[in-house]
């Protein structure tokens, strides 16, 4: 299993048992300077005693369990107006949203896509660009983020 789905696996129930949505987590490996930042929600919004209160519990677990290597930073957030979207079910739940897809590996020669989201379907997000419609497998989406519009 990778680092990412073991650290969700012990961050999630503890998130959710607190009373938020846990959106995801991200891992950057930066030595020193490492950072594991955790995105949660609630219909109401996050504030910084939400964002305060999950991470003092988090901590405390991630003391015993031990589950990163070396020294790291731990941040907790609200997912903000630049919403991550980690899994299909964010992609569903976004459609008609614009949003930038960064893919792990290129096609046609392409990392980063940015569009509006038209549907989820077979594991891909259809996403709808000013020229043409692409289908991006969310399995291979390095990176995804909604668009702030005003």
């Amino acid at each position: 299993m990778s680092k990412q789905g073991n650290l969700q696996d012990l961050v999630e129930p503890i998130v959710v048992s607190l009373g938020y949505e846990f959106v995801g987590l991200e891992y950057l490996s930066q030595g020193k300077h490492s950072i594991l930042r955790i995105y949660i929600d609630k219909p109401e919004g996050i504030l910084v005693d939400d964002c305060s209160k999950v991470s003092s519990q988090l901590s405390a677990m991630l003391d015993v369990e031990d589950p990163i290597r070396g020294e790291y930073s731990l941040e907790v957030s609200s997912p903000g107006m630049d919403r991550p979207l980690f899994t299909a079910a964010h992609f569903e739940q976004f459609i008609e949203h614009k949003c930038v897809i960064r893919m792990k590996m290129p096609i046609e020669g392409q990392r980063k896509f940015t569009g509006l989201i038209k549907a989820l379907a077979n594991g891909s997000v259809e996403l709808e660009m000013e020229n043409k419609t692409v289908s991006l497998s969310v399995d291979m989406v390095d990176k995804a983020n909604l668009v702030p519009e005003f």
